[in-house]
């Protein structure tokens, strides 16, 4: 124990947690006042009494990582955060869920001091939290040293019914079961209510023995309560090195409450001014007292938080003399978690020369890239779910991450994509580590979620998306993405790149990896793609403008073509064959419409030049919003239904991805006909 423990003080820093809980939502008409309620004696022992951290410096590398997966209680959080001394204060709870607030309604990172990752979502943070995991057992294998333990921190959280009802928490579970992720201890807020009722109307599953077969260590606390009980079961996990630990807690949402506890009146509302006067009358608190701390209660977390910042000041004085032992291992570490790169390093990306590889899939250029740079940067680790063959995303020469070989930069999430993508979040979040994680762009349907949660935070996780169009062929209808690329160029702040050939991969992957914050999404071919060649068309490097002119025509432009991936080559044939019936044509590779926006009015103006409005954009999915970039005067080939099962080559040339189609097109266009994408039902089912 690290201050002197008596019952009394206890039951009032508990109470403290769930008034000041209580007295935010009510006073902001908005929010979730019945789990901080239960779940108040779990997190009082954890900041008093467990857990590493620094107040004062929130971010320091080897603290433990809190995660309210049950983002929903946010104020269980903001109280104890409060009251552990972060940069909160009491005003700042006052302004819980109101506008520009470090309080939003549910935790947000780089908001509110102290909030490790953001959750809301219910799953995310329980996925996020493995993340995070794997993320220390992978620094600590590699910067770890006899007698220099730098990184031991471990990974608490709260969780809740909903967050164990999402399938995500089961795909992510059952993978850290399997990597024996020792540092991981969840605690589950078992108060039997959601939002329609008692639990037990759609969830009745036997929590215990789910856990237990994931390889987890499962501990079951009959009263949430009993302090003396809830620390020696944290213990306990903590003392399990070679497994995930769980402790079911049977708590009790609204717990005090004379007519709303065990209900889901609770859940979403709050008590209402009476129901909470006749709550701190039974709590033997002051009724007419609101947002009320007793003075011994901020010195007895004070004292707390002294007592847990002085592993800081242990892990700085470790760290100090480990500079001197290991000091490249430890400026190396330093730089990669403030993204200082070795310098030169863009000299390690390949350069694809036609003249000795004609045709590459970006796929498989992106494969070589990875292996390039794995060399330069000791920490990018990736995998795929389950398709890292297709995907191309195995560093060679590195093992896999698994228990027992946590050196791994190899990651298998299987077939979870939805839990890879939270996952990969929690690593990205780490610092030091550069993360990636692959699937078909298909399969981003599954990751939606964590890819919207990461832009929401801002963070930096690089997702490899293959198999982008049509072009993988007979695989069919069920495989071939349309609307996909449409769907997350939709994601306020993610920077979505579908590159031309092997060259525009590389510069991709320089520009991800500059990028230091937003999501990066690589879109890339199945398909061999022709290598341009970069001494008769304009450098790859010009990606990291969105969009550049690859090839100009002679004197100003009767028509510009823009184009993306695996149609770029396309538009560069086609512009040859209308140059030569006398058509001044100008094609403009778009690998990126986020960063083309960001540019500079002048430049973009110097690419689409205004005064050119006969424009066609060419790219194999759905048509949607390239009308910003063609004009009124212009038109799109795209495709505005599913596709079909059959070889690649049939269906470029059904749904019209052709030389032949695009000339037609355009001299349609140039003749002021329309040319509204309009394809031809193929199958009677569709």
């Amino acid at each position: 124990m690290i201050a002197e423990q008596t019952p009394d003080i206890d039951t009032l820093c508990i109470n403290t947690i769930r008034f000041l809980s209580v007295d935010a939502v009510q006073k902001a008409n908005s929010g979730h006042p019945g789990t901080p309620m239960g779940a108040a004696p779990m997190a009082h022992v954890l900041w008093s009494r467990i857990m590493h951290y620094d107040s004062q410096d929130p971010d320091w590398p080897n603290r433990d990582r809190f995660i309210l997966s049950a983002g929903h209680a946010s104020m269980l959080q903001y109280s104890i955060l409060h009251l552990t001394g972060y940069d909160l204060s009491l005003d700042d709870l006052k302004q819980f869920r109101q506008l520009g607030s470090k309080t939003p309604g549910h935790p947000e990172v780089d908001i509110t001091p102290g909030i490790e990752i953001t959750t809301g979502p219910l799953g995310q943070g329980f996925a996020n939290g493995v993340g995070f995991a794997i993320a220390q057992k992978f620094l600590a294998s590699r910067y770890n040293k006899p007698g220099f333990d730098l990184f031991n921190y471990r990974i608490f959280a709260i969780c809740s019914d909903g967050d164990l009802m999402e399938g995500i928490s089961s795909e992510a579970g059952s993978l850290a079961g399997h990597l024996q992720l020792g540092n991981l201890i969840y605690l589950y807020d078992d108060n039997h209510i959601s939002i329609e009722g008692d639990t037990n109307l759609a969830f009745s599953e036997d929590i215990v023995k789910r856990f237990e077969g994931f390889g987890w260590h499962v501990q079951v606390l009959e009263d949430g309560n009993d302090l003396k009980a809830l620390q020696i079961a944290i213990d306990a996990a903590i003392q399990e090195k070679n497994r995930p630990s769980i402790i079911k807690i049977r708590t009790h949402i609204a717990y005090g409450s004379p007519n709303k506890v065990d209900t889901a009146g609770a859940h979403g509302s709050p008590l209402g001014e009476e129901e909470i006067r006749l709550t701190k009358q039974n709590m033997g608190w002051d009724p007419d007292k609101q947002f009320y701390v007793p003075e011994q209660v901020y010195t007895y977390y004070n004292q707390a938080a002294s007592q847990s910042r002085k592993h800081h000041q242990i892990w700085k004085e470790l760290f100090d003399q480990y500079r001197k032992q290991f000091p490249e291992l430890a400026d190396e570490y330093l730089n990669l978690r403030q993204f200082h790169y070795p310098q030169g390093w863009q000299e390690s990306i390949p350069v694809f020369d036609p003249a000795k590889e004609s045709s590459m899939a970006t796929r498989s250029a992106s494969g070589k890239v990875i292996n390039a740079l794995s060399t330069i940067f000791p920490t990018l680790m990736g995998g795929a779910a389950d398709l890292s063959p297709s995907t191309d995303t195995f560093i060679k020469g590195s093992d896999s991450f698994q228990a027992g070989s946590y050196h791994g930069r190899n990651l298998h999430f299987g077939v979870r994509e939805h839990s890879m993508g939270a996952i990969i979040n929690g690593i990205a979040h780490t610092g030091g580590i550069i993360p990636f994680g692959a699937t078909f762009l298909i399969f981003s349907e599954y990751m939606r979620p964590p890819i919207r949660m990461a832009s929401i935070m801002r963070f930096r996780p690089i997702f490899i998306f293959t198999h982008d169009s049509i072009g993988l062929g007979e695989d069919g209808t069920t495989h071939q993405p349309i609307e996909q690329l449409i769907s997350l160029r939709s994601i306020p702040g993610i920077i979505v790149l579908r590159p031309a050939d092997a060259n525009e991969t590389a510069q991709a992957w320089r520009v991800a990896l500059e990028h230091t914050q937003d999501p990066v999404l690589l879109i890339l071919s199945r398909q061999k793609l022709p290598v341009l060649d970069q001494t008769k068309y304009a450098p790859a490097k010009n990606l990291e403008k969105g969009a550049y002119v690859l090839s100009d025509a002679e004197g100003t432009p009767e028509l510009i073509l823009i184009a993306t991936g695996s149609e770029v080559s396309l538009a560069l044939e086609a512009q040859q064959k209308l140059t030569s019936e006398g058509v001044r044509v100008r094609v403009v590779s778009m690998p990126s419409w986020e960063l083309f926006d960001k540019q500079e009015a002048t430049y973009r103006n110097s690419v689409l030049l205004p005064e050119v409005r006969k424009r066609i954009a060419i790219e194999a999915g759905s048509p949607l919003g390239w009308h910003k970039y063609v004009t009124d005067e212009g038109g799109i080939i795209g495709i505005n239904r599913f596709g079909e099962s059959a070889p690649a080559s049939d269906l470029m040339k059904v749904f019209g991805f052709t030389v032949d189609n695009i000339c037609e097109k355009a001299r349609q266009l140039l003749a002021g006909e329309d040319i509204t994408p309009q394809v031809k039902e193929i199958a009677s089912h569709k």
